[in-house]
């Protein structure tokens, strides 16, 4: 008798569909939910918890003891904790704070290279050594390799000025190209991650103590690098010397209720290949870059009900193949280098399908809304789009010359310019 292909491909399937949501669950083979479901809790505080303690040691030893058992919650009691490195987040650990839980960053220690950091090496040279402790969160980089290319670690040892780390180099970090170690470090980040929380935590990045800025692609207040269905809830990140809240190449993450406020570079940062995130009610405001950066390929997304105000960037921004993008309900008001941009991308590559609906933007520097590169099939419905006598915001919405499908339906517009089409010259 032959067998039934049809059965059993079906069968494989259900079986590996089982598998894949019990191992999502937090056990690869559950005998019941209470497996499939840890539910240990731990507190955290410098009196009247479970460990006593007041800096990013005592909160990695209980995040880590909560990650073995294979999750539960972290609640980290009212009050201030010194940051010397990221605290590293687990699988399936929520870490949850009070409103009044504060993680400060310490201060920069900053120095140039006395040898170069070769490609997969993981260990630097210093010239100024001091302040480099074993233990502490560094950042590897040079004028030309950062970004991407630059490495976040942890000093794991030592030997004079020479320090071993968690990480190899991403690049060869050259000294005659500027290469420098500074102990700069997302001050909660979560790497190779499924299924963690942040709850009710407050970021402080110290900025006045910590000059070297770096960017959201290995750094920010909060971020995650392929740190899958995880949740970023009720958390302020302020003063820190670069983005807020990024992530890159992270899937379904979701930002609910959060403030980010007077950080050097971008608000909030949905990063590269990051697939349908979803950021809701959320405030950036007075950062250094622009309130909300769709980077390169994030789809799928949701952005709604956020306000974006007086950003020294757009204040909002979208661009490199960031299609299929659901924008609305949110507030934009006051940013310094216009409203809303379409990054100039050419079609392979732009940002196509983008719904933008019911939105307010409003006393914006140069223009409102500029669907610049050659955008495809973008919808721009029932908006609110004004300027209410500032006279900053003269353009309510510009199309670029290359700018393909537009359709504007049911949008209210006052300002000097209603539209500008640049489609339409000679």
């Amino acid at each position: 008798m032959k067998p039934n292909r049809s059965l059993s491909t079906l069968s494989l399937v259900i079986f590996g569909t089982a598998l894949a949501s019990a191992d999502q669950a937090g056990r690869r083979y559950p005998e019941n939910e209470l497996h499939a479901r840890p539910a240990i809790q731990i507190t955290v505080g410098a009196q009247d918890a479970d460990l006593i303690g007041h800096d990013n040691r005592a909160l990695q030893a209980a995040v880590d003891y909560v990650g073995n058992l294979g999750g539960g919650v972290v609640i980290l009691r009212p009050g201030e904790y010194l940051m010397r490195d990221s605290l590293h987040l687990r699988n399936r650990v929520t870490v949850r704070g009070t409103g009044a839980t504060v993680l400060k960053k310490d201060r920069e220690s900053h120095s140039l290279l006395a040898a170069d950091a070769d490609f997969g090496e993981a260990a630097i040279t210093l010239q100024e050594p001091v302040g480099f402790e074993i233990g502490r969160g560094v950042y590897v980089g040079s004028k030309s390799q950062r970004g991407f290319h630059g490495v976040c670690a942890t000093l794991l040892n030592a030997r004079s000025n020479y320090f071993t780390l968690t990480r190899p180099m991403n690049a060869d970090i050259m000294m005659n190209d500027g290469g420098f170690a500074a102990t700069v470090f997302p001050v909660i980040s979560g790497y190779h991650l499924e299924d963690a929380r942040l709850e009710n935590l407050t970021v402080d990045g110290n900025r006045a103590e910590n000059p070297t800025q770096v960017d959201g692609c290995r750094t920010a207040g909060i971020f995650f690098y392929r740190g899958d269905h995880t949740v970023i809830s009720h958390c302020v990140v302020r003063n820190y010397n670069g983005d807020g809240i990024s992530f890159q190449q992270s899937n379904d993450v979701q930002v609910e209720g959060c403030h980010v406020e007077n950080c050097a570079g971008l608000g909030l940062h949905p990063g590269s290949g990051s697939q349908r995130p979803v950021v809701k009610n959320c405030r950036a405001i007075a950062n250094g870059g622009d309130g909300f950066f769709f980077c390169w390929r994030v789809r799928g997304g949701v952005a709604e009900g956020n306000w974006l105000e007086n950003n020294d960037g757009h204040g909002m921004s979208i661009g490199h193949k960031d299609s299929d993008n659901f924008v609305r309900n949110n507030t934009i008001i006051g940013n310094k280098r216009g409203g809303v941009l379409w990054r100039s991308e050419t079609e392979p590559m732009a940002a196509h399908r983008v719904l933008f609906e019911n939105n307010t933007v409003r006393d914006n520097d140069h223009w409102g809304l500029f669907v610049d590169g050659a955008t495809q099939d973008t919808l721009i419905r029932g908006n609110t789009i004004e300027d209410t006598g500032s006279g900053r915001q003269k353009t309510g919405i510009r199309l670029g010359k290359n700018a393909g499908k537009v359709l504007l339906e049911g949008n209210t517009i006052k300002a000097e310019n209603a539209m500008l089409d640049e489609r339409l010259k000679p």
